[in-house]
């Protein structure tokens, strides 16, 4: 940058009286020629003499929230990592984002609505925003047929995490919750953008006032209920992500348990119920009991490849009551009502197609492939002497990386073998030390990072 004050040509109003300088004066001495330069008075900012605020302040909640979410930080990283290495092939095996082609049964039947929609006969705006009756049935038949919950239990929508956040306006900012650690960071940012936490903490790494429940190899990755306090709302994952652990049915009963000691809700997220393969629990309303003390979160994300096309939806039983006799539900349904108009219905056509017979086993397939993939995961590390942990009912490999920051392996991998992973501390304290890996990918993008992580830690 030219400071040209010196050469007596700046015209702002502070420069116009300063004297011209011996350069300028003896200028005509010497033939000239036009140079560019960038002019930029130093006298002032620019920014002062242009910016204009308004009279509204931040909100203070969202200055509470460190760096940026998770997953777009990834991907800021890996954008600069290709513009260090161009010419570098990328494997993406960090955000749990889905790569195989939506079964045709499905696709089928969204087309279908689609053209539908074209005709006098097939058109129709707006629908009923807790979802279409037929498919609320299906949802209800199909995942809680002796469960006791009912179609109109269950409330349809563009996906999970966008009812998480829902869920957190329902309970407003007085309330205090707890998470397991690690967990998925939504639960955490929500409840900071909701004003229900204190300043982030960072000597330990964690917002005052949320309960960090720890889920650890030694405590087979399910929190001692024992030693944590109280709290109004409990986020608990089965599969949990990322740690791909799931809660044993005598697990879950103690948690219903505690729930019900405390007066507590849980929020139980069964976004990866379909991979589980034993006989863990499906979903928390499979204990006794759980209807008086829960509410559960499911989609179709990552059964059906819906990551783009956003369906899922969430339980509340009638049974589930506040403090003052009010049904939970009774509050959700005037949320959704103020702030959502009802899934797609071309989405919401896919989700039929999904749960007829055709499409339950196309979705098992899916599930099936990518549970191949973790299996090519696992035997990599466990090849290179890493304890590993989930896969088995999960689309997740938790590696364990003793004494390593879990951002620095993350560089190293990228950088050295051009695979993206996720940190662990990305999600909670708890997972400082682990890296997270995606089962999601093309089955010779799996095996070509293979070869490249065996190469890089053998």
């Amino acid at each position: 940058m030219v400071n040209l004050q010196k050469f007596g040509v700046c015209r702002c109003t502070p420069c116009r009286s300063a004297p011209a300088s011996r350069a300028s004066k003896s200028s005509h001495l010497r033939p000239t020629r036009r140079v560019t330069v960038s002019v930029r008075c130093v006298s002032s900012s620019p920014a002062a003499d242009t910016a204009y605020t308004t009279k509204v302040s931040r909100n203070a909640n969202i200055a509470k929230l460190q760096a940026g979410y998770l997953f777009p930080e990834i991907a800021r990283r890996r954008t600069a990592h290709l513009l260090k290495h161009p010419g570098a092939k990328i494997i993406s095996l960090g955000i749990g984002d889905t790569t195989e082609p939506i079964p045709e049964v499905i696709t089928n039947a969204m087309a279908e609505r689609a053209h539908a929609l074209s005709t006098v006969d097939g058109y129709s705006g707006y629908g009923a925003e807790q979802g279409e009756k037929k498919l609320r049935a299906a949802i209800a038949a199909t995942y809680y047929a002796d469960s006791g919950i009912e179609e109109t239990d269950i409330f349809v929508s563009d996906g999970a995490k966008c009812d998480i956040s829902r869920l957190q306006v329902l309970f407003g900012s007085s309330v205090k919750i707890a998470v397991q650690d690690p967990s998925y960071p939504a639960y955490v940012d929500s409840s900071v953008i909701m004003g229900q936490t204190d300043l982030y903490q960072q000597d330990v790494q964690k917002y005052g006032n949320i309960e960090y429940m720890r889920c650890s190899p030694e405590n087979g990755f399910f929190p001692d209920l024992s030693s944590v306090p109280r709290t109004d709302i409990i986020f608990f994952c089965s599969p949990n992500n990322p740690t791909g652990a799931a809660a044993s049915r005598e697990q879950l009963t103690q948690l219903v348990k505690f729930a019900k000691n405390n007066g507590s809700i849980i929020v139980y997220d069964s976004a990866y119920a379909m991979y589980i393969s034993d006989d863990s629990p499906k979903s928390i309303f499979e204990i006794p009991g759980a209807k008086e003390v829960a509410i559960e979160t499911a989609s179709f994300s990552k059964y059906a490849g819906f990551t783009g096309v956003r369906l899922g939806w969430t339980v509340i039983p009638k049974e589930l009551l506040f403090s003052d006799g009010h049904p939970v539900a009774k509050d959700f349904n005037r949320i959704v009502c103020t702030s959502f108009n009802g899934a797609s219905t071309i989405s919401q056509a896919g989700g039929l197609g999904c749960l007829s017979p055709e499409g339950l086993k196309a979705m098992q397939d899916v599930v099936g492939f990518y549970k191949e993939n973790t299996d090519i995961i696992v035997e990599t590390f466990t090849s290179l002497g890493y304890n590993v942990y989930g896969a088995k009912n999960a689309p997740y490999v938790w590696v364990h990386f003793p004494g390593r920051n879990s951002w620095d392996v993350f560089a190293e991998i990228l950088e050295k073998a051009h695979v993206v992973t996720t940190p662990g501390s990305g999600f909670g304290p708890g997972g400082e030390g682990f890296v997270r890996i995606s089962a999601f990918g093309h089955r010779e993008n799996i095996i070509e990072a293979a070869r490249r992580l065996k190469e890089l830690y053998k």
